[in-house]
């Protein structure tokens, strides 16, 4: 459990950096440059992403059970993650509806993710994973609300064609990981 937690402080951390030391941040980029600066960031993504795969898959070996799941809370997951795949191919398309809606697709996604495994999940590390997640993406998405109103920042208008693209590129990868990737890569199938 202590490489899990370890690993989401170190992953979690990096990801907060422009939230809560948006100052040092500049400074660091100022003093040493963008691209060290993008190194470093994506080295210690890597590390603690590792440690969180490590960590959680070693917890997983002996699991504490805290709560146990109703079956169809696995079926509200399914559909909640797909949500959470369209906002996060949102994020990455310009000008969608979803994305002029809530400003931080990315973010959000990432909070409605992290619910719909804490519903059908009941392990100590699972709620530690994704209750960290959650509150992580809690957080972030209050402050970048905050500082984008007080820099009266408003995501560009939506347009159907960009909207449909999102959410066909993210039912397209949502799909895919669902069926295919999510049991290949952590040896559960949602879907049986």
């Amino acid at each position: 459990m202590a490489l899990l937690i370890a690993g989401l402080a170190i992953f979690l951390g990096v990801h907060s950096v422009r939230v809560f030391a948006d100052d040092w941040r500049s400074a660091q980029i100022a003093a040493h440059g963008e691209r060290r600066w993008k190194g470093l960031y994506t080295l210690a993504s890597f590390v603690g992403l590792g440690l969180i795969v490590f960590g959680y898959g070693m917890a997983r070996q002996s699991p504490v059970v805290l709560y146990q799941p109703a079956v169809w809370t696995r079926h509200l997951s399914g559909v909640l993650v797909l949500v959470a795949f369209w906002l996060a191919a949102s994020a990455y398309v310009p000008a969608n509806h979803l994305r002029a809606a809530v400003g931080h697709p990315l973010v959000l996604g990432t909070k409605v993710w992290a619910v719909a495994h804490l519903l059908s999940n009941g392990t100590l590390a699972d709620v530690v994973l994704f209750g960290g997640f959650l509150l992580w993406a809690v957080l972030v998405f209050r402050s970048a609300r905050a500082r984008d109103r007080a820099a009266a920042i408003k995501p560009a208008p939506g347009r159907a064609s960009k909207t449909a693209i999102a959410i066909i590129a993210g039912t397209v990868i949502w799909a895919l990981f669902a069926f295919v990737l999510h049991g290949w890569l952590f040896g559960v199938r949602p879907f049986g």
